[in-house]
């Protein structure tokens, strides 16, 4: 009986299934986005997603593939995610606090541990108070829409994140984007916007595709003589841009709350699991908190989450030293790869762009370096301009030495075998 009930289910299925594909519109649909997509593959921009079968860490484990493999592509810049301090915090979440809130923040979402972390998240970078979103994206999404009227102005970078792009478009203030990094046409905008209520100028602290540096001092310098105010999104400098990894403002040697509004994520160097945060003026934190509708209207950062996080920030305040082997190991691929020929982007960052201008070649690097047991990816549009398709190498804390000198020579050999160096 059970075995004809699964049949008749089966045929169910089948002929639902069939009524479905034979509709008109769900045909033309197809046919659209099948072609968009072979699109894609013919211009050598389809993305690829390789499996890893292990944790995040400098050695990992990706599917098809019979060795460990060297990984220099994540966004795991202190080598935190797989550290056993912060391992075993989210564990002991795990077991006192359970998995998950199922809940947003006000109803019945909150615990301790979360207002104890946005209590570090503040003390860390020198602010009132933090507040904790989802990620970064939401922060961004959950931000201008509450601070600015149409009474205000925005000032973005023009290659400011997605993010940042998609939270601007929310808001109802007047809108300007400067040209990347342009002081004289950040002028000009700010002249333009004049009698605004209030004025703020948006930036990545650092540029992730190029791994270049904004301008923070001239930005706040340009802040003060129109009486503006600052917001910097620090996904790509938060705990290890800076003398103890505060970011921009402590890489420029800026006094501490000289920007505004800081906007960061805790899935990068900060553990690399999820959440993001928005930490500033009391004031803003607090109608962020009655307003920001990713905030509202998004279950709580699970505990396992908010508790390796809370560890990092404990490593962090505990000056472990992390920055300066960021640096070293920064300088090291930088300085053999410009030796052997290679065309770099980016301002002493460890995220350094291997530029090679053509999407296929990225694309075919990536899957020679990983042949010789190199895991790197391309980039070619539309996460980068046509023309500028590049092989972005991320550096951690974590890789040694040899790590970093076995990765150059794989890249020398490719180089060579494909033409990029002589």
């Amino acid at each position: 009986m059970a075995a004809l009930i699964l049949r008749r289910g089966t045929c169910h299925l089948k002929n639902y299934c069939k009524g479905v594909r034979s509709s008109h519109a769900q045909a033309l649909c197809r046919d659209v986005l099948g072609a968009e997509l072979e699109g894609m593959k013919a211009a050598g921009t389809w993305k690829t997603e390789r499996v890893i079968t292990s944790k995040q860490a400098v050695k990992i484990r990706v599917q098809g593939q019979e060795s460990v493999i060297l990984n220099f592509c994540s966004n795991n810049y202190l080598g935190l995610s797989s550290h056993p301090e912060v391992i075993q915090a989210g564990k002991d979440a795990l077991d006192k606090y359970g998995a998950g809130l199922s809940s947003v923040r006000f109803v019945c979402g909150t615990q301790d541990i979360h207002k104890e972390l946005e209590k570090k998240i503040a003390r860390f970078h020198g602010r009132d108070d933090a507040i904790l979103f989802a990620s970064c994206f939401d922060a961004n999404a959950g931000l201008f829409e509450v601070l600015l009227t149409p009474s205000d102005a925005v000032l973005s970078d023009e290659l400011n994140h997605a993010s940042i792009i998609d939270g601007i478009r929310l808001c109802k203030a007047r809108k300007f984007r400067y040209q990347h990094k342009n002081m004289q046409d950040l002028e000009i905008k700010l002249q333009e916007c004049h009698d605004a209520r209030m004025k703020l100028i948006v930036t990545d602290g650092v540029f992730s595709m190029d791994g270049n540096v904004a301008p923070l001092t001239k930005i706040c310098d340009l802040a003060d003589k129109y009486n503006a105010i600052v917001f910097v999104d620090e996904c790509h400098a938060t705990g290890f841009l800076g003398s103890s990894g505060r970011g921009t403002e402590e890489y420029f040697g800026l006094p501490v709350g000289r920007v505004d509004i800081i906007n960061s994520t805790l899935g990068k160097a900060l553990g690399g699991a999820a959440g993001g945060y928005t930490t500033g003026p009391q004031e803003l934190i607090s109608l962020l908190r009655q307003r920001a509708r990713p905030y509202l209207f998004s279950n709580s950062l699970p505990p396992p989450v908010v508790a390796s996080a809370s560890k990092v920030f404990d490593l962090l305040l505990g000056n472990s030293g992390f920055a300066e082997k960021v640096q070293a190991n920064t300088d090291r691929f930088r300085s053999q790869m410009r030796e052997a020929g290679f065309t770099l982007a980016g301002e002493n960052h460890p995220i350094c762009p291997v530029m090679l201008g053509d999407a296929r070649l990225a694309l075919t690097f990536a899957d020679h370096m990983l042949e010789k047991g190199i895991f790197v990816i391309g980039f070619s549009y539309p996460v980068v301009p046509t023309g500028k398709a590049r092989i972005r190498v991320q550096i951690s804390a974590s890789h040694s030495f040899d790590d970093i000198d076995s990765t150059v020579e794989a890249f020398k050999q490719v180089g060579k075998n494909l033409g990029v160096i002589a």
